[in-house]
Protein backbone atom coordinates (compact mmCIF):
# COMPACT_ATOMS: atom_id res chain seq x y z
CA UNK A 1 0.00 0.00 0.00
CA UNK A 2 1.50 3.23 -0.61
CA UNK A 3 1.05 6.15 1.56
CA UNK A 4 0.10 9.92 -0.18
CA UNK A 5 3.13 11.18 1.64
CA UNK A 6 6.06 10.08 0.25
CA UNK A 7 9.35 10.19 1.83
CA UNK A 8 11.85 12.18 0.02
CA UNK A 9 14.76 9.23 -0.61
CA UNK A 10 11.56 6.88 -1.80
CA UNK A 11 9.98 9.60 -4.31
CA UNK A 12 13.72 10.10 -5.76
CA UNK A 13 14.37 5.94 -6.50
CA UNK A 14 10.66 5.60 -7.74
CA UNK A 15 11.47 8.78 -10.22
CA UNK A 16 13.80 7.18 -11.70
CA UNK A 17 12.40 3.95 -12.76
CA UNK A 18 9.42 5.49 -14.04
CA UNK A 19 11.61 7.90 -16.07
CA UNK A 20 13.27 4.88 -17.56
CA UNK A 21 10.16 3.24 -18.66
CA UNK A 22 8.95 6.49 -20.20
CA UNK A 23 11.89 7.24 -21.96
CA UNK A 24 11.89 3.72 -23.21
CA UNK A 25 8.50 3.65 -24.16
CA UNK A 26 9.28 7.32 -26.15
CA UNK A 27 12.01 5.35 -28.24
CA UNK A 28 9.70 2.94 -29.34
CA UNK A 29 7.11 5.73 -30.43
CA UNK A 30 4.75 5.23 -27.27
CA UNK A 31 2.70 8.66 -26.69
CA UNK A 32 3.59 8.94 -23.24
CA UNK A 33 2.59 12.14 -21.19
CA UNK A 34 3.55 12.83 -17.33
CA UNK A 35 0.77 12.25 -14.92
CA UNK A 36 0.01 13.04 -11.29
CA UNK A 37 0.76 11.45 -8.10
CA UNK A 38 -0.25 10.60 -4.64
CA UNK A 39 1.73 13.64 -3.37
CA UNK A 40 -0.20 16.56 -1.55
CA UNK A 41 1.01 19.07 -4.26
CA UNK A 42 -0.97 17.38 -6.68
CA UNK A 43 -4.14 16.55 -4.91
CA UNK A 44 -6.64 18.57 -7.18
CA UNK A 45 -7.42 20.35 -3.66
CA UNK A 46 -6.92 20.65 -0.15
CA UNK A 47 -8.15 17.48 1.89
CA UNK A 48 -9.36 15.79 -1.02
CA UNK A 49 -7.94 11.97 -1.51
CA UNK A 50 -5.82 10.96 -4.56
CA UNK A 51 -6.88 7.21 -6.36
CA UNK A 52 -5.57 7.42 -9.60
CA UNK A 53 -3.87 9.29 -11.99
CA UNK A 54 -4.85 11.93 -15.13
CA UNK A 55 -2.59 13.40 -17.42
CA UNK A 56 -0.40 16.46 -15.10
CA UNK A 57 -0.89 19.05 -17.83
CA UNK A 58 -4.18 20.66 -19.36
CA UNK A 59 -2.76 20.66 -22.94
CA UNK A 60 -1.31 16.94 -22.89
CA UNK A 61 -2.97 16.07 -26.61
CA UNK A 62 -0.80 18.96 -27.47
CA UNK A 63 2.63 17.30 -25.62
CA UNK A 64 2.05 13.76 -27.51
CA UNK A 65 5.09 12.72 -29.42
CA UNK A 66 7.37 14.69 -27.97
CA UNK A 67 11.01 13.55 -28.15
CA UNK A 68 12.86 11.13 -25.69
CA UNK A 69 15.01 13.73 -24.56
CA UNK A 70 12.05 16.17 -23.95
CA UNK A 71 10.22 13.08 -22.50
CA UNK A 72 13.26 12.53 -19.79
CA UNK A 73 12.97 16.39 -18.43
CA UNK A 74 9.58 15.63 -17.78
CA UNK A 75 10.28 13.35 -15.46
CA UNK A 76 13.74 14.68 -14.48
CA UNK A 77 12.51 16.98 -11.45
CA UNK A 78 8.78 15.06 -10.20
CA UNK A 79 7.82 11.43 -10.29
CA UNK A 80 4.98 12.38 -12.66
CA UNK A 81 2.88 8.69 -13.42
CA UNK A 82 3.67 7.02 -16.27
CA UNK A 83 0.54 7.56 -18.75
CA UNK A 84 -0.47 6.88 -22.29
CA UNK A 85 -2.76 8.27 -24.70
CA UNK A 86 -4.82 6.01 -26.76
CA UNK A 87 -6.58 6.89 -30.25
CA UNK A 88 -3.46 6.71 -32.04
CA UNK A 89 -1.17 3.52 -32.12
CA UNK A 90 -2.95 2.05 -29.17
CA UNK A 91 -6.08 1.42 -27.59
CA UNK A 92 -7.13 -0.83 -24.56
CA UNK A 93 -10.02 -2.23 -22.90
CA UNK A 94 -10.77 -1.86 -19.38
CA UNK A 95 -12.62 -4.90 -18.03
CA UNK A 96 -13.19 -5.58 -13.99
CA UNK A 97 -11.19 -8.67 -12.41
CA UNK A 98 -13.36 -11.76 -13.13
CA UNK A 99 -14.00 -10.59 -16.63
CA UNK A 100 -10.02 -10.52 -17.19
CA UNK A 101 -9.17 -13.35 -16.09
CA UNK A 102 -11.50 -15.74 -18.16
CA UNK A 103 -10.23 -13.42 -21.16
CA UNK A 104 -6.48 -13.74 -20.12
CA UNK A 105 -7.15 -17.73 -19.66
CA UNK A 106 -8.81 -18.23 -23.23
CA UNK A 107 -5.85 -15.79 -24.67
CA UNK A 108 -3.73 -18.20 -23.05
CA UNK A 109 -4.84 -21.00 -25.15
CA UNK A 110 -4.14 -19.12 -28.23
CA UNK A 111 -0.64 -19.00 -27.32
CA UNK A 112 -0.40 -15.35 -27.69
CA UNK A 113 -1.57 -13.54 -25.49
CA UNK A 114 -1.88 -10.13 -25.27
CA UNK A 115 -0.18 -7.40 -23.14
CA UNK A 116 -2.31 -6.74 -20.59
CA UNK A 117 -2.13 -4.45 -17.71
CA UNK A 118 -3.68 -5.01 -13.56
CA UNK A 119 -3.98 -1.99 -11.78
CA UNK A 120 -4.64 -2.04 -7.67
CA UNK A 121 -7.90 -1.36 -8.34
CA UNK A 122 -9.30 -4.82 -9.70
CA UNK A 123 -9.30 -3.50 -13.15
CA UNK A 124 -7.16 -5.11 -16.13
CA UNK A 125 -6.49 -3.41 -19.38
CA UNK A 126 -6.18 -5.49 -22.91
CA UNK A 127 -3.83 -3.21 -25.27
CA UNK A 128 -4.56 -3.41 -28.70
CA UNK A 129 -4.20 -1.67 -32.11
CA UNK A 130 -6.22 1.73 -32.29
CA UNK A 131 -9.82 0.53 -34.01
CA UNK A 132 -12.60 2.45 -34.94
CA UNK A 133 -15.42 0.63 -33.05
CA UNK A 134 -15.74 -2.10 -30.44
CA UNK A 135 -18.33 -4.98 -30.15
CA UNK A 136 -21.80 -3.55 -28.89
CA UNK A 137 -22.17 -6.34 -26.41
CA UNK A 138 -18.65 -4.84 -24.88
CA UNK A 139 -19.61 -1.19 -25.63
CA UNK A 140 -23.10 -1.26 -23.99
CA UNK A 141 -21.78 -3.20 -20.54
CA UNK A 142 -21.49 -1.31 -17.79
CA UNK A 143 -18.64 -2.42 -16.58
CA UNK A 144 -16.26 -2.74 -20.11
CA UNK A 145 -14.68 0.65 -20.58
CA UNK A 146 -13.00 1.60 -24.21
CA UNK A 147 -10.22 3.66 -24.00
CA UNK A 148 -9.44 5.50 -27.64
CA UNK A 149 -9.04 8.87 -28.67
CA UNK A 150 -9.33 11.24 -25.97
CA UNK A 151 -7.89 8.63 -23.40
CA UNK A 152 -5.13 7.60 -21.69
CA UNK A 153 -3.99 4.62 -19.84
CA UNK A 154 -1.65 4.10 -17.06
CA UNK A 155 1.83 1.98 -17.16
CA UNK A 156 3.48 0.73 -14.75
CA UNK A 157 5.23 0.97 -12.51
CA UNK A 158 2.66 3.66 -12.26
CA UNK A 159 1.24 4.09 -8.53
CA UNK A 160 -2.80 4.11 -7.40
CA UNK A 161 -3.77 5.22 -3.70
CA UNK A 162 -3.52 1.15 -2.50
CA UNK A 163 -0.87 -0.17 -4.79
CA UNK A 164 1.49 -0.45 -7.99
CA UNK A 165 0.23 -1.24 -11.81
CA UNK A 166 1.89 -3.87 -12.73
CA UNK A 167 1.62 -6.16 -16.32
CA UNK A 168 0.33 -9.16 -16.76
CA UNK A 169 1.49 -10.09 -19.98
CA UNK A 170 4.72 -8.01 -20.94
CA UNK A 171 5.11 -6.30 -24.44
CA UNK A 172 8.59 -7.35 -24.91
CA UNK A 173 7.50 -10.93 -24.97
CA UNK A 174 6.03 -10.42 -28.06
CA UNK A 175 8.38 -8.02 -29.93
CA UNK A 176 6.82 -4.99 -28.53
CA UNK A 177 3.65 -6.20 -30.85
CA UNK A 178 0.08 -5.22 -30.24
CA UNK A 179 -2.51 -7.72 -31.22
CA UNK A 180 -4.81 -6.14 -33.64
CA UNK A 181 -8.42 -4.89 -31.66
CA UNK A 182 -10.72 -7.28 -33.19
CA UNK A 183 -8.85 -10.54 -32.06
CA UNK A 184 -8.97 -9.63 -28.67
CA UNK A 185 -12.02 -7.81 -29.27
CA UNK A 186 -13.33 -11.23 -29.77
CA UNK A 187 -11.91 -12.94 -26.85
CA UNK A 188 -13.43 -10.71 -24.61
CA UNK A 189 -16.90 -11.55 -25.99
CA UNK A 190 -16.63 -14.80 -25.57
CA UNK A 191 -15.13 -14.33 -22.14
CA UNK A 192 -18.10 -11.99 -21.34
CA UNK A 193 -20.88 -14.55 -22.91
CA UNK A 194 -19.40 -17.61 -20.58
CA UNK A 195 -16.73 -19.12 -23.60
CA UNK A 196 -14.90 -22.09 -21.58
CA UNK A 197 -10.73 -22.31 -22.47
CA UNK A 198 -11.42 -25.88 -24.00
CA UNK A 199 -13.69 -24.04 -26.93
CA UNK A 200 -11.67 -22.83 -29.92
CA UNK A 201 -10.61 -19.52 -30.22
CA UNK A 202 -8.97 -17.19 -32.66
CA UNK A 203 -5.66 -16.71 -32.73
CA UNK A 204 -4.74 -13.43 -32.47
CA UNK A 205 -3.08 -11.48 -35.23
CA UNK A 206 -0.75 -9.35 -34.29
CA UNK A 207 -0.34 -6.37 -36.50
CA UNK A 208 2.79 -5.71 -38.63
CA UNK A 209 5.40 -3.01 -37.72
CA UNK A 210 3.20 -2.28 -34.49
CA UNK A 211 6.53 -2.23 -32.50
CA UNK A 212 7.83 0.81 -32.49
CA UNK A 213 11.11 -0.55 -31.83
Amino acid sequence: MLDTEWSDSWRGAFRIELRAEAIGLAWRGWPVLPGTYPDTADRPEPGSTWTRPVPAHDDWQQRLGAHPRQVAAWWTGRPYSLLVATGTMVDAIEVDDRLGRRAATLLRATGNPAPIVAMPNGRWLFLTTSAERVPAVLAEHEDVEWHTEGSWIPLPPTPFEHGVVHWRVKPEIWGWRLPRAEAVHDVLVRALLGAHAEQPVAQPVFAAGSSAA
